[in-house]
């Protein structure tokens, strides 16, 4: 318009034709897709330590290495580790012996197995396992699971040499399981099963597996196979007829052993092993007891023999053929599940206390070729319990020798003292298992997670009554789909927050969470903390929407000056396809109906590519991508000023 005065405008990055956030340079398709698998499958880059050595010699060493750990500490083993790991190999198997019986007939198993399930796998694990604490062996939870899952199929009572087969294909699967996932590099799946579910789920276990232990207490012949509460009090109070008290009374006395002698222990941790040794004391003591009183005669039930021997072969007893191999198969899966979930806890746990790394696939593979081999040599599931683990680092070990030592002290116990244990109580192995299982309760966990994430407590109960109330399959599957429910609300329903400007800085922060930001007039500062893809575009379309009609509004209600401009903070959007281009595009089409101008500030390498290949970001305008927040605020306060100056002299 002739007469219309020059308005200064500076000179900006954008007005030169300069973009302000660049466009990454293409790559080639199968270089993205082939970096983004290695990302997936192989973050910790395993064979970097392969690929440095010079020579052919050299990386066959360090390829060695990688597959055997064993081979990073035998060369510097020292006679100073040596004698760590044999005291406390030999504490362990004090322990693992009364623990191996106990948690076998949990298992309905012969008690001898228990024993066999200490020796041979611990050799395995000794050279496969990158854990330099964990004590390999069985677990009561993962005892309780076989009958609960192979009982229907193979009642242990009627058919005890097909139950005991099943038990050894389950292993066997359960070991292929645990193996595939770590050759396949899935280690990441172990972490669906969060913290708080782990919690919930062995806590439920714990309580199952104690009330099991009513049977040995109260003396009863026959039980329900049912593991919720419902069932097993039902059964107790249904036979009160049967009690009996000299079973109880017993029972009661050496549980009370049991739980001073691991007060005492945690009160004076340099006596670790009173706790670690009461378990084989009161093995010898009750098998004497009853012996001298003939405790046969009053209703007190024994093992009875047990074979001497080393692990006898079990390969052909393997069960890979129909109708049976089906149910060894699930029960393989989800005992190897649960077996991984608490062998790469606990050992994770302890390694980072002691400052080194656990690699999660490394131990899947060691965990599943010790249930394979175990599996041929009459075991049946191990893993790395945490009450053999925690006795294993209190008595000092410092490798995996401690294993070892610990599988010959119980081969010993195998060839020459299985006699001994003729007239061990069954009351005696039910109150080990007790004593065991009131360590798994972790209250002071559950009680943090009620205090810092109420959703997290959620999971952790959820997980508990899901396993006390029905089963230990549905308290898992409870407990995972939580998990699995949590991150899908995470990822499909974003959070998005209005940023303020704080005073005298160039600083924008939540409006929600600093009071003294401060809004921008004519701007809406928006930020999104997660990647846009197809599962939330639809949401954030809707929810971005809401925003921007609701500073409308309050700005009509307020008489401010009018929204001229949405800055979305994109510094938290690590990714974005094709819906989330199509967002952008649709919400561009619909600010420039309303005459307001969309800025994108500090976009990502992959979110600028794609912007740019779907051609929204030429549509957006170069002059409207900043690296800063700041800078999207300041540009867009100066456009509105120029835009007043020359709409007040038109």
């Amino acid at each position: 318009m002739v007469g219309m005065p020059v308005v200064d405008v500076p000179e900006t990055p954008a007005a030169a034709g300069a973009p302000r956030v660049p466009v990454p340079p293409a790559r080639p398709f199968l270089h993205t897709l082939g970096a983004n698998l290695k990302e997936t499958f192989f973050p910790d880059d395993p064979f970097r330590a392969v690929a440095r050595e010079d020579g052919r010699g050299r990386r066959a060493l360090a390829t060695l290495r990688y597959l055997f750990p064993c081979l990073e500490w035998l060369p510097c083993y020292t006679l100073g580790a040596l004698r760590s790991d044999l005291i406390a190999g030999v504490t362990v198997a004090s322990l693992a012996v009364p623990q191996g019986i106990s948690y076998a007939k949990l298992a309905d198993l012969p008690p001898i197995m228990g024993l066999y399930s200490s020796f041979v796998p611990a050799l395995v694990y000794a050279v496969m396992g990158s854990s330099r604490d964990l004590a390999v062996g069985t677990t009561a939870v993962g005892s309780l699971l076989f009958p609960t899952l192979l009982g229907k199929e193979a009642p242990p009572a009627e058919n005890p040499e097909l139950y005991m087969h099943l038990a050894f294909t389950a292993t066997f699967f359960a070991g292929v399981f645990q193996a595939g996932l770590g050759i396949l590099r899935l280690g990441f799946l172990v972490d669906f099963l969060s913290q708080a579910a782990i919690v919930g789920f062995m806590g439920g276990a714990a309580t199952v597996v104690c009330l099991q232990q009513l049977k040995g207490l109260l003396g009863l012949q026959h039980f329900t196979r049912a593991t919720d509460v419902v069932a097993v009090m039902r059964a107790v109070f249904s036979q009160t007829h049967q009690w009996r008290w000299e079973s109880l009374v017993l029972g009661c006395c050496f549980l009370l052993f049991l739980l001073i002698a691991r007060f005492f222990s945690k009160r004076r941790p340099r006596f670790f092993w009173v706790s670690a040794a009461a378990p084989l004391v009161s093995l010898i003591a009750g098998s004497v007891f009853v012996y001298l009183i003939h405790g046969q005669n009053h209703g007190i039930q024994v093992i009875g023999n047990l074979k001497k021997g080393i692990n006898p072969l079990s390969a052909k007893s393997l069960i890979l053929s129909a109708p049976h191999m089906m149910v060894a198969l699930k029960a393989g899966i989800i005992t190897g599940l649960i077996g991984l979930a608490e062998g790469i806890t606990v050992g994770r746990s302890f390694a980072m206390s002691k400052k080194y790394h656990v690699d999660n696939n490394k131990e899947m593979i060691a965990f599943g070729l010790t249930n394979i081999v175990g599996s041929c040599t009459s075991c049946y599931l191990t893993t790395g319990p945490f009450s053999r683990s925690a006795v294993n680092v209190n008595a000092g070990c410092k490798t995996a020798m401690s294993n070892v030592v610990m599988a010959v002290a119980v081969a010993v116990t195998l060839l020459f003292l299985t006699p001994l244990f003729h007239y061990t109580p069954l009351v005696v192995l039910s109150a080990i298992i007790i004593s065991a299982m009131l360590s798994v309760f972790d209250f002071p966990a559950a009680v943090g997670l009620w205090k810092v994430d109420k959703l997290d407590f959620c999971v952790c109960l959820g997980a508990y009554l899901g396993v006390v109330l029905d089963n230990i399959g549905i308290g898992l599957s409870i407990a995972v789909g939580i998990s699995v429910l949590r991150i899908l609300l995470f990822v499909a329903r974003p959070r998005t927050t209005a940023l303020g400007k704080m005073p005298n800085s160039t600083v924008y922060r939540r409006m929600d969470q600093y009071a003294m930001a401060e809004s921008v007039p004519g701007v809406l500062v928006l930020q999104v903390d997660a990647p846009i893809f197809f599962a939330n575009a639809s949401y954030l379309r809707e929810r971005i929407s809401r925003w921007i009609n609701e500073e409308e509004e309050r700005i009509k209600a307020t008489s401010e000056q009018s929204l001229q401009c949405v800055v979305l903070d994109m510094g938290a959007v690590a990714g974005i396809d094709t819906s989330g281009t199509k967002l952008i595009e649709d919400l561009n089409n619909s600010l420039q109906m309303k005459n307001i101008q969309i800025a994108l500030a500090n976009p990502g390498s992959e979110v600028m590519k794609k912007l740019d290949m779907s051609k929204v970001l030429a549509s957006i305008d170069d002059e409207w991508i900043f690296q800063e927040v700041g800078d999207a605020c300041d540009y867009a306060l100066l456009n509105c000023k120029i835009a007043n100056v020359q709409h007040n002299i038109v």
